[in-house]
């Protein structure tokens, strides 16, 4: 119940600011331009077009969005001083991060559902594999979690919304990147363990082209376990100073 408590205060908030409002219409138009440019250069082309284009974006478009939703989901209780508020309401502090990331991710799957009018359009155009598209928005959705996760990590660390998004999008870039680093690495044992941190590494090869494999979908709900266990310990030692 504190859970839902939370969660539906998180949604109220994302729902009455303008600024979410503007991260929604920045992901909306980017997005829907890569779709248009997709799909004119497969009608130049003659070629069918990649239902998981969207998807294969957002791969990257959320280690920067990530921390944009994020940062101020523990940061600005801090700052505004509602947090010790909260810590001193009948509510458990896995409650107040469970909701709040709940609150994050429901959004990104708000935005990520509307996207879907892009298959839509899509398969008016042409027949797509749709089974390539929800294997690959199902990824999509556990990465984007996945990232939210971080970024609510680093946001129950610090009371400066800058400084947890500025540390989020490192992580997350450096999680991104790991995939190209581990193919270059010389050493096989140590390339084949950056790559297994690799966000791309566990998307690209298998949702990328609608395959669920369990090992991606257990490192995606792996990084949301840890992270969102790693935040809780955060939030306990902010209570007991």
């Amino acid at each position: 119940m504190s859970t839902w408590i939370v969660l539906r205060r998180e949604i109220a908030h994302y729902a009455g600011s303008p600024f979410a409002y503007l991260i929604g219409f920045a992901f909306l138009f980017f997005t829907g331009l890569v779709f248009a440019d997709e799909l004119q250069t497969s009608a130049v082309a003659q070629t069918i077009t990649n239902p998981a284009v969207i998807p294969s974006v957002l791969s990257l478009l959320m280690v920067f969005i990530a921390p944009l939703l994020t940062m101020r989901l523990l940061a600005e209780e801090r700052r505004e001083g509602t947090l010790e508020l909260l810590l001193t309401a009948p509510v458990t502090d896995g409650a107040i991060v469970i909701g709040k990331f709940l609150g994050a991710w429901s959004y990104y799957t708000v935005l990520l559902l509307i996207t879907l009018a892009y298959q839509i359009v899509l398969s008016v155009v042409t027949l797509p594999d749709f089974g390539h598209t929800i294997g690959a928005y199902i990824g999509i959705w556990l990465y984007g979690g996945a990232t939210l996760a971080v970024g609510l990590f680093f946001s129950s660390l610090t009371e400066n919304q800058i400084v947890a998004a500025f540390f989020s999008l490192i992580t997350l870039l450096i999680l991104w990147l790991a995939d190209g680093a581990g193919r270059v690495i010389g050493n096989i044992d140590i390339a084949r363990i950056v790559r297994v941190l690799s966000l791309q590494a566990h998307y690209a090869p298998s949702f990328g082209f609608g395959l669920l494999k369990m090992e991606d979908i257990a490192f995606f709900l792996g990084i949301i376990f840890i992270m969102l266990f790693l935040s809780i310990r955060a939030l306990e030692s902010t209570r007991w100073r």
